[in-house]
């Protein structure tokens, strides 16, 4: 976390949590929800204009990356000074980018230490990891599919609707208490 962040969290202690403002995709892209986006419906649903406008800033997506943060109950969030500003998931709290020498870098850009894949019923691919449970991006997809079949980590199957729970994060806070 940011030095100017927990000196604001200092100075500034009782600042109401922010909800349903900020999103993150399944390919590691942040995303503004304003109110038009919020009343479309929610993050992942699908809907036309709910993810709401990509943040395209390097500086302010590298800053939401150095401070976002998992609360107890599984509540992913940036912490914005003094606020948090809680994220909607469209599938994970992580999206992992494969490396040629076969490690793991998260769309923050951490590395993390490969525990297990973790693969759903629609085909998609995840790693669980020392930080938790992420999306592999699809631009990786083909090099997992090798790392897979080498047999380097072992698999489980899952469904999708039991990875939240099983995994510890919350997909949308804003419909979640006690986030």
């Amino acid at each position: 976390m940011d030095d100017i962040v927990r000196q604001a969290m200092a100075k500034w202690p009782n600042v109401p949590a922010c909800y349903g403002w900020l999103g993150l995709d399944a390919r590691g892209q942040w995303w503004m929800r304003n109110e038009a986006a919020q009343a479309a419906g929610s993050f992942a649903s699908g809907a036309l204009g709910a993810k709401g406008s990509l943040l395209r800033h390097d500086k302010l997506i590298d800053f939401i990356g150095r401070n976002y943060l998992a609360d107890d109950a599984g509540c992913w969030y940036f912490q914005n000074g003094p606020q948090k500003v809680f994220v909607e998931l469209e599938i994970a709290p992580w999206v992992w980018r494969l490396q040629p020498d076969s490690t793991v870098r998260s769309h923050t850009g951490a590395l993390a230490a490969v525990l297990s894949w973790v693969l759903d019923e629609l085909g998609r691919v995840f790693i669980l990891t020392d930080l938790g449970l992420g999306l592999v991006h699809t631009s990786d997809v083909t090099l997992a599919a090798d790392l897979i079949e080498a047999e380097r980590w072992p698999v489980m199957e899952m469904h999708s609707a039991d990875l939240p729970a099983r995994f510890g994060y919350v997909l949308s806070p804003a419909g979640f208490k006690p986030c």
